[in-house]
């Protein structure tokens, strides 16, 4: 335990930074500092900061997945060429072709999850800052960046009644017990509803039809169901600050999701045909999209004319003087 707590130590430190910084700001504002609103946007700010941070991931993680697409037909050549042979060699053989074949298109079966495994470090770091608040307010401590005074501002924040710091499971709501139980219900289910339509709309629209038809599909498909009941049954644990940490993040993914089908979709998928024709409509010339390779035009000769010999420019005589 100590070992991961000096693990996390590092994220804490700004977790508890960018949330002081924000209640800062809006304090300064004018809001109450011991008002749970004011707690609620300072975690609201937290989530925009560690997302737009996040961006340059998320294009890399979008160029990755159209690799992994695009050798879909190489890998089940590569199967094919497999099928039956099930001795250490030959899977031996195999495994090395494909990794091969990862590396020329420049992507990796785990890069849909690289985003969400940066984050959740900082998302156990901030499970630890709002978990341990009652305890660190009783012994009047402070948090990583968060003093004693900051500390017990949170700890006496709440929302609609309910406490931040308080959870479905451990409770902590005293006499607003109800007030925990309803809002924690509705936040667990807008968290696992906005996660399941971000991976739904994916699959729905962004998908060429091959890739639909691929083994990697079938990963996807069950991912889309674990995923969500996953954060679902854990989020009866988080604090009510946590789910609404991770309904924001969901919240942001979905909009960026959206934003990228709609201008930069999969070559060959739904949302693909769907910008063809709306700039057909508009008359515009279609762009290579992210992660598609461009087709260079085959240079066009001008036509042979009759060749034309060139005159000599001739001297002409200096006059005498």
């Amino acid at each position: 335990m100590d070992f991961i707590n000096a693990i996390l130590t590092p994220f804490t430190w700004v977790v508890s930074w960018i949330m002081w910084a924000f209640h800062e700001g809006f304090s300064w504002l004018g809001m109450d500092p011991a008002n749970g609103w004011t707690w609620t946007f300072s975690i609201i700010g937290l989530v925009l900061v560690i997302r737009a941070a996040l961006i340059p991931v998320f294009v890399k993680q979008i160029k990755a997945q159209r690799g992994m697409q695009a050798l879909q037909p190489d890998l089940r050549k590569l199967q094919q060429k497999y099928k039956g042979k099930t001795d250490q060699l030959s899977r031996q053989a195999m495994t090395q072709e494909q990794m091969a074949l990862y590396k020329k298109h420049g992507t990796n079966p785990f890069s849909a999850c690289l985003p969400l495994l940066i984050q959740m470090p900082f998302f156990f770091a901030l499970f630890n800052v709002l978990n341990n608040t009652a305890r660190a307010s009783d012994n009047n401590e402070g948090i990583g960046a968060l003093t004693p005074e900051d500390i017990r501002q949170f700890d006496e924040s709440s929302i609609f009644g309910a406490p931040l710091s308080a959870s479905l499971l451990h409770g902590g709501g005293g006499e607003n017990q109800v007030a925990v139980v309803v809002l924690s219900i509705i936040m667990i289910l807008a968290m696992t509803a906005s996660q399941f339509i971000t991976q739904k709309q994916i699959m729905a629209k962004n998908m060429s039809e091959e890739a639909l038809a691929s083994p990697f599909m079938r990963q996807q498909q069950m991912m889309l169901y674990i995923l969500p009941l996953v954060f679902g049954i854990g989020g009866i644990n988080f604090p009510i600050g946590v789910l609404i940490y991770w309904t924001t993040t969901n919240l942001w993914t979905m909009a960026q999701q959206f934003i990228v089908i709609r201008r930069m979709p999969t070559p060959g998928s739904p949302a693909a045909k769907a910008l063809a024709e709306r700039r057909a409509k508009k008359g515009l010339p279609m762009v290579p999209l992210l992660g598609e390779k461009k087709t260079e035009e085959p240079a066009v000769e001008a036509p042979a004319g009759p060749k034309v010999q060139r005159q000599q420019p001739q001297r002409k005589n200096r006059k005498k003087k």
